[in-house]
């Protein structure tokens, strides 16, 4: 499968950005590049087919990074102006010839080696960068230490490309902002159509893949922010299992719910990047919990994964309508068949989300104080100093920040506060594991999560989006992926047997 090329992404040469195009063409004719650019364009390979060229001697990191920072000059920062990268990391062009070095020398980190990666600018870095949420109001020192995913990534071979914008304080800042914007950042926008929806709150993380500037990124969820934007923009997003990927070092929302996890454009350079990244760590004693960690998820994938497996898919949708009257469902059916699975109807019972808002700003008000102590030199040491640095300096565009202010009083005693929380997560995976045995399923499938509304989230279990062509706007449709804990290499193994059983170039369904 290869949309990307061919696809879904010829929006990214016509119409809207006519005027650009100049800046487009300048990208690929620069001396630097030779013959592999011109014949073999990269911006939307995967890590695995530019670690192929690269161990082949037709193309190095210096080669590629420089490619792709041009890329950004002219359609993140000019041009169309997608806003997706908040910062260039200034010593990305060093690393990349550092590492080109190693490989001449025959010294290979492993299959991420010299791969440019795109980091949302909630995780920490120990570098010339700014880790800030995209909020004003933390930019000063970098913080003293990568957080545990970003030095697992550097010690893989990855190059940190640079920050990926974001919703503000991970969308928890006010009700009346757009996803994808940032004080820091301004507006991300979505590469298929600048005026549609990118979803958040990391939307520059899978802009900035969608669009060519890297390929393969990193996010946070806590409740659909990696998951929609990836669906929206047409990548490949994994939310892991709530635990399996250190939290250490990234901006908090809640510890309950928050998950690093990668987009890519491939299911393959999603499963390499969830193995580079897992790992015990001692800051974060949910990394101990896991079965197995790390596992090669590289290794569970199979083109024959889905055969006699039960995938479970909603009967009707949220708004009432059946889910085989959809005819690209239909087609994705079908398609699915055709390569061994068997597609079982359910009844999804309404879920109760009642008490998560709540409960999230509890946890950030608590939790945003705890990470602010380890960044020493910060003007801004709590939640209430942040409200009024934002009150100070309230930007053009004047957003609220309702959330911050709410959070900041959010006052629930303990012993209600535990109950509540418990019952939330427990109401929610009962749900899943209810309906996975009840129809004895495999898996649960449905466009974007519409109709399981964040169940996996709120129950910390895994999901997967995987892009499968395009609708009749010629948007992106993502088919959601729902199982169990730890269920990830299934659900990449499954992806990954749709993936290459779709037709190569599928513009729609």
């Amino acid at each position: 499968m290869n949309v990307f090329k061919t696809g879904m992404f010829l929006s990214l040469f016509s119409a809207p950005w006519a005027f650009a195009d100049d800046q487009i063409a300048a990208i690929f004719d620069g001396p630097v590049f030779g013959s592999v650019i011109e014949s073999q364009p990269v911006d939307f390979q995967s890590s695995v087919a530019l670690q192929a060229l690269m161990s082949s001697g037709s193309l190095t990191s210096v080669e590629l990074v420089t490619h792709l920072l041009r890329r950004i000059d002219a359609l993140n920062n000019k041009g169309p102006q997608l806003n997706a990268v908040i910062e260039i990391n200034p010593d990305a062009l060093g690393i990349a010839e550092q590492l080109d070095q190693e490989r001449a020398a025959n010294v290979k980190r492993g299959p991420l080696h010299g791969i440019p990666v795109l980091v949302k600018d909630n995780f920490d870095t120990a570098d010339k960068m700014q880790t800030t949420a995209g909020s004003p109001a933390l930019v000063g020192p970098a913080p003293q230490h990568d957080a545990f995913v970003v030095n697992k990534l550097r010690e893989a071979g990855a190059i940190i490309l640079g920050k990926a914008n974001l919703s503000e304080w991970s969308a928890f800042r006010g009700d009346n902002i757009p996803n994808g914007w940032s004080g820091r950042g301004g507006q991300t926008r979505n590469p298929h159509d600048l005026a549609s929806e990118v979803c958040g709150s990391s939307s520059g993380s899978a802009v900035g893949v969608a669009a060519g500037f890297a390929p393969v990124s990193i996010g946070t969820e806590t409740h659909g922010s990696i998951i929609c934007p990836a669906s929206k923009n047409g990548v490949v997003g994994v939310r892991p299992t709530t635990g399996l990927l250190s939290r250490a070092g990234v901006i908090p929302i809640s510890s309950r719910q928050d998950t690093p996890g990668p987009m890519a454009r491939t299911v393959t350079d999603a499963a390499l990047m969830l193995t580079a990244m897992s790992g015990k760590d001692a800051r974060d004693k949910a990394t101990y919990g896991v079965p197995n960690n790390p596992v090669d998820y590289f290794s569970y994938l199979r083109a024959d994964a889905l055969q006699g497996k039960r995938l479970g898919y909603p009967v009707k949708t949220v708004e009432g309508q059946f889910m085989d009257d959809d005819p690209a469902f239909e087609t994705i059916k079908k398609h699915l068949r055709r390569i061994g699975a068997i597609l079982v109807p359910i009844d999804v019972p309404a879920s109760n989300r009642y008490t998560e808002w709540e409960l999230l700003q509890t946890d950030f008000a608590a939790e945003l104080n705890t990470y602010l102590q380890t960044r020493p030199g910060l003007d801004v040491r709590s939640m209430n100093d942040i409200v009024a640095f934002n009150t100070r300096h309230p930007g053009a565009e004047n957003y609220d920040q309702n959330n911050l202010i709410n959070s900041s009083s959010m006052d629930i005693e303990q012993q209600l506060y535990f109950e509540a929380a418990t019952q939330l997560q427990r109401t929610h995976r009962e749900l899943i594991d209810g309906l996975m045995g009840k129809y004895g399923l495999d898996a649960l499938i449905d466009w974007s999560d519409r109709s399981f509304n964040g169940s996996g989230a709120l129950a910390g279990y895994p999901g997967l989006t995987l892009p499968v062509g395009a609708n009749e706007k010629g948007m992106p449709l993502g088919l959601y992926w729902l199982s169990t804990a730890w269920d990830e290499a299934r659900l990449l193994s499954f992806a990954y047997a749709l993936e290459q059983g779709l037709p190569a170039g599928r513009q729609d369904l």
